[in-house]
């Protein structure tokens, strides 16, 4: 039996003038890079940084079964009726076999799936928290290198730590459904913080009215700022109110460029991007002083002392940063 080849490392200036052409097996291929993690995909990246591309971000999130990925269809065939073309990142949860996205969202998108125009990409959670998968902020950076001028982002359900949709995209909609459950629940988990136009999905079921009542009830006492999130009723499997809730987004960004706030939430999105890739490096670089002989010594020698295990990471972050123990 002969041991099959070893794949041949992709060459990143042809995979980055790939990318930039928007071809969509070369994006295809750094998406799995920069999902894996994969070191090779870092120079592609920093190459595509100076492409100066910006894709406008819709993030659409909600319980598990409000109709998000139906709603998310019928905004592509929104977006496409423009002539524009657009890109989707569905988050799908992790499979617990391979860690792999289950590719639910891309089966109930399948109406595009041959539509040149459309890029569809399930990527996995891979157990992080948030509702997003890790890699979400550099898979955007590459679809908008691509060329396509709008991404949606859809997410796995919401709870109470399943809200960096928010921070990851420039308007947020929150799917609920009539009957929605307990506002008070609701409000806790933040979600009517995070949302900029909620949408009332399955609004021809009973118990429409008094939900968006109570959204409306809600957003007098907890909103204090310029922008009230509209309500927009839509039935998304039939595609009505579709376009409403498409003119809501319209306005929305027009109200985020008229103030500066588009640029102000971008500048916070790299802020926050930056802090958590310096947070996952460090944590790789305590990860492995954390193991092996020496630490197991260290460890053992302060097994039956009265030293604070919190006196043995102080020392290990010094000897990490480089500094004195009592700055760490």
């Amino acid at each position: 039996m002969t041991t099959p080849a070893a794949r041949p490392r992709d060459d990143p200036a042809a995979l980055a003038d790939g990318v930039r052409r928007g071809e969509a097996r070369r994006v295809a291929r750094l998406l799995s890079l920069v999902e894996a993690g994969d070191l090779a995909a870092r120079p592609v990246l920093a190459s595509l940084a100076t492409n100066g591309s910006r894709a406008y971000t819709i993030g659409v999130t909600g319980a598990p079964g409000s109709g998000k990925s139906s709603l998310t269809d019928r905004l592509v065939g929104v977006i496409r009726s423009r002539g524009d073309s657009v890109a989707v990142l569905a988050v799908d949860p992790s499979s617990p076999r391979t860690g792999g996205a289950i590719l639910g969202d891309r089966v109930r998108m399948g109406a595009h799936a041959t539509d040149p125009g459309v890029f569809i990409r399930s990527m996995a959670t891979r157990g992080h928290l948030g509702g997003l998968a890790a890699a979400t902020p550099q898979a955007i950076r590459v679809l908008e290198a691509s060329g396509t001028p709008w991404v949606l982002v859809e997410t796995v359900g919401v709870g109470q730590v399943e809200l960096d949709i928010a921070g990851a995209t420039d308007t947020t909609l929150v799917v609920l459904n009539p009957g929605w459950g307990d506002g008070v629940q609701a409000n806790k988990a933040g979600l009517l913080e995070v949302a900029d136009v909620f949408v009332v999905n399955k609004a021809d079921r009973d118990g429409v009215d008094a939900t968006v009542r109570d959204l409306v009830s809600m957003l007098e006492f907890t909103r204090d700022a310029s922008w009230t999130p509209p309500i927009v009723r839509t039935v998304a499997t039939t595609g009505e109110g579709v376009n409403r809730a498409w003119d809501a987004v319209a306005a929305h960004r027009e109200y985020l460029t008229t103030t500066g706030l588009l640029d102000e939430r971008r500048r916070e999105r790299v802020r926050n991007e930056v802090r958590e890739l310096v947070a996952a490096h460090l944590l790789r670089v305590a990860d492995a002083r954390c193991q092996g002989p020496r630490f197991d010594a260290v460890v053992d020698g302060r097994q039956h002392g009265a030293v604070d295990p919190q006196v043995i990471a102080e020392e290990l972050v010094a000897e990490i940063l480089g500094i004195p123990s009592d700055e760490s």
